[in-house]
Protein backbone atom coordinates (compact mmCIF):
# COMPACT_ATOMS: atom_id res chain seq x y z
CA UNK A 1 0.00 0.00 0.00
CA UNK A 2 1.62 3.33 -0.77
CA UNK A 3 1.63 5.94 1.54
CA UNK A 4 -1.26 8.47 2.15
CA UNK A 5 -0.06 12.79 1.93
CA UNK A 6 -1.43 15.47 2.88
CA UNK A 7 0.07 18.09 1.17
CA UNK A 8 0.31 21.83 2.37
CA UNK A 9 0.97 23.88 -0.71
CA UNK A 10 2.92 26.66 0.36
CA UNK A 11 -0.32 29.14 0.67
CA UNK A 12 -1.79 26.84 3.11
CA UNK A 13 1.08 25.98 4.40
CA UNK A 14 1.72 29.86 5.60
CA UNK A 15 -1.84 30.06 6.93
CA UNK A 16 -1.06 27.04 9.41
CA UNK A 17 1.99 28.40 10.60
CA UNK A 18 0.52 31.31 11.28
CA UNK A 19 -2.10 29.83 13.79
CA UNK A 20 -0.84 28.97 17.52
CA UNK A 21 0.92 25.89 17.94
CA UNK A 22 -2.12 24.39 19.98
CA UNK A 23 -4.18 25.03 16.88
CA UNK A 24 -1.75 23.46 14.58
CA UNK A 25 -2.20 20.64 16.34
CA UNK A 26 -5.73 20.10 16.66
CA UNK A 27 -5.63 21.27 12.92
CA UNK A 28 -3.48 18.72 12.03
CA UNK A 29 -5.76 16.30 13.90
CA UNK A 30 -8.64 16.24 12.67
CA UNK A 31 -6.87 15.01 9.63
CA UNK A 32 -6.72 11.38 11.12
CA UNK A 33 -9.80 9.65 9.69
CA UNK A 34 -9.12 11.42 6.45
CA UNK A 35 -6.87 8.72 4.64
CA UNK A 36 -9.36 5.84 5.25
CA UNK A 37 -12.20 8.13 4.16
CA UNK A 38 -10.42 9.07 0.66
CA UNK A 39 -9.45 6.12 -0.27
CA UNK A 40 -12.96 4.84 0.23
CA UNK A 41 -14.60 7.84 -1.44
CA UNK A 42 -16.64 8.54 1.61
CA UNK A 43 -16.38 12.08 1.76
CA UNK A 44 -19.97 12.33 2.47
CA UNK A 45 -19.43 14.42 5.81
CA UNK A 46 -17.03 16.68 3.77
CA UNK A 47 -18.55 20.08 2.31
CA UNK A 48 -18.46 20.20 -2.01
CA UNK A 49 -18.17 22.65 -4.25
CA UNK A 50 -17.65 22.38 -8.14
CA UNK A 51 -16.65 24.63 -10.71
CA UNK A 52 -15.24 23.51 -14.03
CA UNK A 53 -14.90 20.10 -13.47
CA UNK A 54 -13.11 20.47 -10.45
CA UNK A 55 -14.02 19.41 -7.11
CA UNK A 56 -12.79 20.87 -3.18
CA UNK A 57 -13.87 18.96 -0.48
CA UNK A 58 -14.25 21.42 2.86
CA UNK A 59 -13.25 20.06 6.19
CA UNK A 60 -14.60 22.22 9.06
CA UNK A 61 -12.11 22.45 11.92
CA UNK A 62 -13.12 24.75 14.76
CA UNK A 63 -13.24 28.25 13.35
CA UNK A 64 -11.45 27.26 9.98
CA UNK A 65 -12.47 25.97 6.84
CA UNK A 66 -9.68 23.14 5.07
CA UNK A 67 -10.46 23.53 1.60
CA UNK A 68 -8.68 20.12 0.07
CA UNK A 69 -8.58 18.48 -2.92
CA UNK A 70 -7.55 14.87 -3.76
CA UNK A 71 -4.61 14.02 -5.54
CA UNK A 72 -3.09 10.58 -6.89
CA UNK A 73 -1.04 11.04 -3.72
CA UNK A 74 -2.84 11.58 -1.19
CA UNK A 75 -5.13 14.91 -0.75
CA UNK A 76 -3.95 18.64 -1.64
CA UNK A 77 -4.38 21.39 1.30
CA UNK A 78 -5.54 24.40 -0.77
CA UNK A 79 -6.88 27.05 1.28
CA UNK A 80 -7.01 26.91 5.52
CA UNK A 81 -9.71 30.15 6.11
CA UNK A 82 -11.31 31.42 9.23
CA UNK A 83 -14.85 31.06 9.57
CA UNK A 84 -15.20 35.08 10.23
CA UNK A 85 -13.61 35.92 6.46
CA UNK A 86 -15.83 33.48 5.26
CA UNK A 87 -19.03 35.11 7.15
CA UNK A 88 -17.68 38.39 5.64
CA UNK A 89 -17.17 36.97 2.32
CA UNK A 90 -20.58 35.84 1.95
CA UNK A 91 -21.74 38.50 3.76
CA UNK A 92 -20.37 41.23 1.15
CA UNK A 93 -21.18 39.21 -1.34
CA UNK A 94 -25.11 39.57 0.01
CA UNK A 95 -25.57 35.47 -0.79
CA UNK A 96 -28.47 34.45 0.36
CA UNK A 97 -28.07 30.75 0.58
CA UNK A 98 -25.77 28.04 1.96
CA UNK A 99 -21.96 28.48 2.53
CA UNK A 100 -20.83 25.91 0.22
CA UNK A 101 -23.26 26.67 -2.51
CA UNK A 102 -22.25 30.43 -2.09
CA UNK A 103 -18.67 29.53 -2.06
CA UNK A 104 -19.24 26.99 -5.08
CA UNK A 105 -20.92 29.94 -7.09
CA UNK A 106 -18.76 33.23 -6.57
CA UNK A 107 -15.98 33.49 -8.51
CA UNK A 108 -14.21 35.70 -5.91
CA UNK A 109 -13.82 32.58 -3.71
CA UNK A 110 -12.14 30.26 -6.73
CA UNK A 111 -10.05 33.03 -7.15
CA UNK A 112 -8.43 32.29 -3.64
CA UNK A 113 -8.05 29.10 -4.17
CA UNK A 114 -6.35 29.84 -7.60
CA UNK A 115 -4.30 32.14 -5.96
CA UNK A 116 -2.46 29.32 -3.91
CA UNK A 117 -1.75 27.34 -6.77
CA UNK A 118 -0.49 30.15 -8.86
CA UNK A 119 2.08 31.18 -5.29
CA UNK A 120 3.21 27.40 -5.45
CA UNK A 121 4.21 27.65 -9.00
CA UNK A 122 6.91 30.58 -8.01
Amino acid sequence: MNPFQIIFNPLSAAELARMPKELQLFVLGEFKGLPKEVLQNDLERFGELERDGKTLHRLRVGDYRLYFERHELGVVVNRILSRNSLKDFLFRSSLPMGEDKALEENPKFWDLIEEAKASSAK
